[in-house]
């Protein structure tokens, strides 16, 4: 497909004779006279480049840049200005814009400029495909998993992380509601800037309000000298409010009103400071219990709620177990200096069928445990710590763990074929690829497995 130009130039001959330019060059081109006709255009027929005068009737070239990258986070933005006027380019290129271009312009110049930027949109497209890819085979941003309920939360990650929506992350503890949150991070427009975790369990009424907020010299017995609060330090970035139903009620109203005008004020200052800051909270607390308990806000809930993520446990998709299992093999040979080949059969067994109350933490734990004591280059049954299914004794060696502890490896074999091929729909070739087997092995599978 020809590479789509947004034209937003309000001189008409001066639109018309870049789109001749461009489209002698190959390029599809559509032209807007105004700011607000241009963004219309692309939010309904879209563009991969935008060449955009800063000088327009209705909106300023600027506020065209932010709402385009608002349509679009990959739309290349290029914009036209005056000679004389540079100051206003750079002032554009500040506000994400991909290059500039004065007046009157070089034609030739003009098509280098736009085809850099097509191989460079180019280029970040295929990178987010294949990124897409990646992630559903073999996992999320340092989130392993391939099961139906992780996919589904990678989907709502991949919607939101984009915008600047306050997400409420909720799961046991140990499933990872850290990692979704550096995941919304890292892939929206504030990446870029800090992302700052704090944990609400970890401090006092007062010290956390001083942690979140500041404080300025002499508001109190100690504060010696000005401290900027963790709100202030995540300023166009993503501030992390972890175990959130653990604040004091206090401090709640203030996050509250904090979240709401989008300002704070210091402990001990008479100034309001304005704030740019994407909030993501996590609890491992059921907050509506904490609400009728009088111990958690009902607005302040809502207003965190915007989306909320749903972590399961790990006991609840069990088919992610092997692929965390080679994740965390592999960091911790590399870490610990070992030459590890992988493990056994059986202890992959006990693994996978253990409940994990910690979650992925507490797998995460155990298999560096396993690695840092085990003695051969495989890990087996022996190596598995005494409180992990029955590991590490001498009958679990033999082979005398309980029947309703282990499942046949077969049966876990069987379940991950069946769950690749309702994922695709029953189309074999992608089982195939999404199980990292030849469509020869699945056959053979399917055929040993009665399956049709």
């Amino acid at each position: 497909m020809k590479p789509r130009v947004l034209i937003i130039d309000d001189n008409e001959a001066h639109a018309e004779a870049v789109e001749e330019a461009l489209d002698r060059v190959g390029y599809e081109c559509v032209t807007a006279l105004t700011g607000t006709k241009g963004i219309e255009v692309l939010n309904g027929e879209g563009a991969d480049i935008v060449l955009t005068d800063l000088k327009l009737p209705d909106l300023s070239g600027i506020e065209v840049l932010k709402r385009a990258k608002a349509s679009d986070p990959l739309v290349e933005v290029i914009v036209i200005t005056g000679h004389g006027s540079v100051e206003s380019a750079v002032a554009a290129m500040k506000e994400g814009a991909s290059d500039y271009l004065t007046k009157p312009l070089n034609m030739e110049e003009l098509r280098t400029r736009v085809a850099k930027q097509v191989e460079k949109q180019r280029l970040g497209r295929e990178n987010r495909a294949l990124q897409e890819v990646l992630d559903k085979r073999i996992g999320f941003e340092g989130i392993a998993g391939s099961s139906p309920q992780m996919q589904r939360i990678f989907d709502v990650i991949r919607q939101i992380a984009p915008t600047d929506t306050t997400v409420l992350i909720t799961g046991e503890s140990g499933t990872g509601k850290e990692l979704v949150a550096r995941a919304l991070h890292s892939r929206s427009k504030r990446r870029n800037g800090p992302f700052v975790p704090i944990s609400c369990a970890a401090f006092a009424e007062g010290v956390l309000e001083s942690e979140l907020f500041g404080h300025e010299k002499g508001a109190f017995t100690g504060a010696i000298q000005k401290r900027v609060g963790q709100v202030e330090a995540a300023d166009k970035g993503t501030l992390f409010l972890d175990e959130v139903g653990e604040m004091p009620l206090a401090t709640q109203v203030k996050l509250l009103r904090v979240i709401e005008q989008r300002e704070i004020q210091r402990v001990g200052a008479n100034q309001l400071l304005k704030v740019d800051v994407r909030f993501v909270a996590a609890t491992n607390r059921n907050l509506k219990t904490a609400i009728g308990e009088g111990s958690f806000r009902e607005d302040l809930y809502f207003r965190l709620k915007v989306v909320h993520i749903d972590l399961p446990p790990l006991r609840e998709r069990r088919q992610d177990i092997p692929l965390l299992l080679e994740e965390f093999l592999s960091e911790f040979a590399r870490k610990h200096g070992k030459k590890l080949k992988g493990m056994t059969p059986g202890a992959r067994n006990v693994l996978v069928a253990h409940d994990w109350p910690g979650n992925a933490r507490e797998l995460r734990n155990t298999i560096e445990n396993m690695v840092v004591f085990g003695r051969n280059d495989v890990l087996d049954l022996a190596d598995i710590p005494p409180d992990i299914g029955g590991g590490a004794g001498p009958e679990v060696a033999m082979g005398a763990l309980p029947p309703t502890t282990v499942r046949p490896l077969v049966d876990l074999e069987r379940e991950a074929i069946e769950g690749a091929l309702t994922e695709v729909d029953g189309n074999r070739e992608k089982a195939a690829q999404l199980l990292g087997i030849s469509e020869r092995t699945l056959y053979r599978k399917l055929k040993s497995f009665d399956l049709k």
